[in-house]
C-alpha cells in the first residue's frame, strides 16, 4: 500500500457500534460467534463520496495483490519431485487455485466498474513486495504454496465469526507464518464497509451514481468468455470442477453497486461457515486443500524462490546480474534475484507481458461502446482480445520460468514469475499517445523475443515464433491508430 494512501488507514478502521444491535445468524451457522453491527465513521480530510472512492481503491489493490499471490502459488505446484501417486491431486490443487485467482481478476474488474459508476478514477495499481497496511489481509509475499501460506489465505477469505477448533488452529498458524509486522485481516471487513457507505442515502447522493457510465464498464459478455462453472485454470483434460462463475458485473444504480460488492464478498468468504453445505467460496476451496496438504511426507511444490525479482542497470543496455545485499533485520521475506542469463531474459519478458495486460485493460476502460466481431473489431474489442492474449502469455511464460534455473550455482533452485510492477500505469492524456504507448511496449517485447530466439535457438521455438507473429500483427494494427507525421 503506497504511503500516501496508508496514512489514512488508522482513521478508516474506526467504527461506531450501533446501539446494542446483534446481527441475526442463520440457525444452521454452527461454529460462528454473534457479531455486533457497527457503522463507519467519516475520517478527517474526506467527504463521504471521496471516502467511498478511497475504499474502492484499497479494494482494487487488495484484489490485484491477492490475484498475483494466488497465481504464483498455483505456478509453484507440480514438478518431478511429486510422487507419481500424488500428481493428479496436485494438478487438481493447481487448477483450483488458478480458478480462484481468475475470480479475483473478476473482482478487480467489478471494483473498477463501481469506481466508474460513482465517478472515481480507476485503480489497477499495487505495490511490489514486501509491503503491508492496516487494511491488507497479510503482508504481500510471492511464495510457494505451503500449509502456512494456505492458513493465511484461509484467514483472509474466512467468514466473520468462524470460531471452531479448526478455525483457531488455522488462525494460530496464519499468525505464526507472518512476520508479525502486520496484523492479519479479513477481506470481508473491507467489503462490509464499502457496502455500508454506498448503501446509505445520506453518505452518497443518488446523483453520485452515473448510469451513463455503463457503456464504459466491463461486462460479462465481453470478459466472461470461457469462465463458466470451473472452465478456467484447467491445465489438464480432467473433469472440470463445479466452481462458481467469474463475477464481472456492470452497475448502473446504487442497489446494483451494493449487490455487486456483496456478490464479490460472498464468493470470497461465503455468508457463514457450515461444514455440511456445499458452497464453493474461496474460503471453502482453500480449506479443502489445507486439509489434504501434506505435513512434510512429500513436497507438492517446485523449489521456487520467495519474492523473485530482476535487476536492471538503467545506465546500460544489458541485463546486470547482482548478488543479494545484506539481509534486513526485519522478518519480512527478502527478494531473491533471478540471475541465470536465460531465465532473467524470460523474467523481463514476463514483466513486460504483465504490464501489457494491465495497460490493455486500463485503455479498454477509456473507450465506450461495442466491441465488434471478427475482422470488424472496434479499438475496444482489440484491446479486450489482447488482454485475454496476455493472460495466456502470463501463464505460458510462468510455466517456462518454473522449469529454468534461478542462477548458475547448480543448486537446483528454479526461477519463477516476478510480477514486478512497471514504473507507472498512468495512461497518456491523448488517445493517439495511448496507442504510441502500446507501440513502445510491442517493440520492447519484440526485442526480447528476438534476443531469446537468437541466443537460445533450440529452446521454446514454437512458442516464441507464435508470440513474434502475434506481436507483429498487433503492431501493425496499432500503427494504423497513429497518424503519420
Amino acid at each position: 500500500m503506497r504511503l500516501r494512501m496508508s496514512r489514512h488507514l488508522s482513521s478508516i478502521l474506526r467504527f461506531e457500534p450501533a446501539p446494542a444491535v446483534l446481527r441475526t445468524l442463520a440457525v444452521e451457522a454452527r461454529g460462528v460467534k454473534p457479531l455486533i453491527r457497527t457503522e463507519p465513521v467519516l475520517p478527517p480530510e474526506f467527504s463521504w463520496h471521496d471516502y467511498a472512492v478511497l475504499l474502492l481503491h484499497i479494494a482494487a489493490e487488495v484484489e490485484h495483490a491477492l490475484m498475483v499471490q494466488y497465481l504464483y502459488a498455483a505456478y509453484s505446484l507440480g514438478g518431478p519431485q511429486v510422487p507419481q501417486k500424488h500428481r493428479e491431486r496436485v494438478r487438481h490443487w493447481q487448477e483450483v487455485v488458478l480458478g480462484i485467482a481468475k475470480e479475483e481478476m473478476g473482482h478487480l474488474i467489478t471494483v473498477q466498474n463501481v469506481l466508474r459508476l460513482i465517478g472515481g478514477p480507476l485503480n489497477l495499481d499495487r505495490e511490489d513486495y514486501p509491503w503491508g497496511s492496516e487494511f491488507y489481509p497479510f503482508e504481500f509475499t510471492l511464495e510457494p504454496l505451503t500449509k502456512d501460506s494456505l492458513a493465511r489465505y484461509i484467514f483472509a477469505e474466512m467468514p466473520a465469526g468462524w470460531d471452531t477448533e479448526e478455525a483457531r488452529e488455522i488462525k494460530k498458524r496464519a499468525a505464526k507464518g507472518s512476520s508479525g509486522q502486520q496484523a492479519l485481516h479479513r477481506v470481508g471487513e473491507l467489503y462490509d464497509r464499502m457496502q455500508k457507505v454506498l448503501a446509505h442515502p445520506e453518505y452518497l447522493k443518488d446523483s453520485d451514481f452515473q448510469a451513463a457510465t455503463t457503456t464504459f464498464q466491463a461486462s460479462w459478455d465481453e470478459w466472461g468468455r470461457g469462465y463458466v462453472r470451473g472452465a478456467r485454470g484447467q491445465a489438464t483434460a480432467s473433469p472440470r470442477q463445479a466452481t462458481p462463475d467469474v463475477i464481472v458485473q456492470p452497475v448502473s444504480t446504487r442497489d446494483a453497486a451494493v449487490e455487486a460488492l456483496a456478490a464479490v464478498g460472498k464468493q470470497g468468504e461465503a455468508r457463514f461457515y457450515d461444514q455440511d453445505l456445499e458452497e464453493k467460496s474461496h474460503f471453502r476451496r482453500f480449506l479443502e486443500i489445507y486439509r489434504e496438504y501434506p505435513e512434510g511426507e512429500w513436497t507438492p511444490t517446485r523449489p521456487v524462490p520467495t519474492n523473485p525479482k530482476t535487476e536492471l542497470n538503467l545506465n546500460a543496455s544489458r541485463v546486470v546480474r547482482a548478488t543479494l545485499g545484506k539481509a534486513r533485520a526485519a522478518a519480512v521475506p527478502e527478494s531473491v534475484t533471478i540471475s541465470h542469463p536465460e531465465s532473467v531474459t524470460w523474467a523481463h519478458l514476463f514483466n513486460l507481458r504483465y504490464r501489457m495486460l494491465l495497460v490493455n485493460l486500463s485503455h479498454a476502460y477509456q473507450l465506450a461502446g461495442a466491441t465488434g466481431q471478427g475482422d470488424a473489431l472496434t479499438p475496444r474489442g482489440l484491446l479486450i482480445n489482447r488482454t485475454f492474449g496476455e493472460m495466456y502469455n502470463v501463464r505460458s511464460i510462468s510455466n517456462i520460468l518454473v522449469q529454468l534455473p534461478l542462477d548458475e550455482s547448480g543448486s537446483g533452485a528454479v526461477a519463477a514469475p516476478p510480477f514486478e510492477m512497471p514504473y507507472s500505469l498512468e495512461l497518456p492524456d491523448s488517445e493517439v499517445d495511448r496507442w504510441r504507448l502500446h507501440r513502445d511496449l510491442l517493440v520492447a517485447a519484440r526485442d526480447l523475443t528476438q534476443s531469446l530466439r537468437n541466443r537460445y535457438p533450440e529452446r521454446h521455438t514454437d512458442y516464441l515464433q507464435a508470440l513474434e507473429a502475434m506481436d507483429e500483427e498487433a503492431l501493425a494494427s496499432v500503427r494504423r491508430m497513429i497518424p503519420k507525421s
